[in-house]
């Protein structure tokens, strides 16, 4: 009977784990190609985390400029809709991946980081946009 009582009482907490959904975010490094078939595919939110400056020289269409080296880029990440994919780039790959941590620690659900930033971009060809 205490054998019976115990593995009861041993299933009955197992299952109230299992019951316990939690949604665990995920950060995925891609290529400029997986990037934009994203931008077919999916509603993404794409965010430029260069400053200012460099995002007026050339950004990827549909992106947002939110400068990872701004003191209130923690702030201004909680504009962004944290149940949608997010799509980060930088110049090179180093603030993206910085800032994907950040997203991810805010929270963040689905999160992708351009492999090589805008350089990788531009070498491969694809088009960039100016304010002009």
């Amino acid at each position: 009977m205490k054998k019976i009582s115990l593995v009861l009482s041993l299933i009955f907490a197992l299952s109230l784990t299992n019951c316990k959904k939690e949604t665990q975010s995920e950060i995925k490094v891609i290529s400029p190609e997986e990037m934009q078939t994203l931008l077919e595919l999916e509603d993404v939110q794409i965010v430029d985390v260069r400053t200012p400056e460099e995002h007026k020289q050339g950004f990827i269409y549909g992106s947002q400029n939110i400068d990872f080296n701004s003191p209130t880029f923690e702030e201004d990440i909680t504009q962004l809709d944290k149940t949608k994919p997010v799509i980060l780039y930088c110049k090179s790959g180093g603030r993206s991946a910085k800032g994907s941590k950040k997203l991810k620690d805010a929270g963040f659900v689905k999160i992708y980081d351009l492999n090589g930033g805008i350089t990788q971009w531009k070498f491969k060809g694809l088009e960039l946009k100016t304010f002009e």
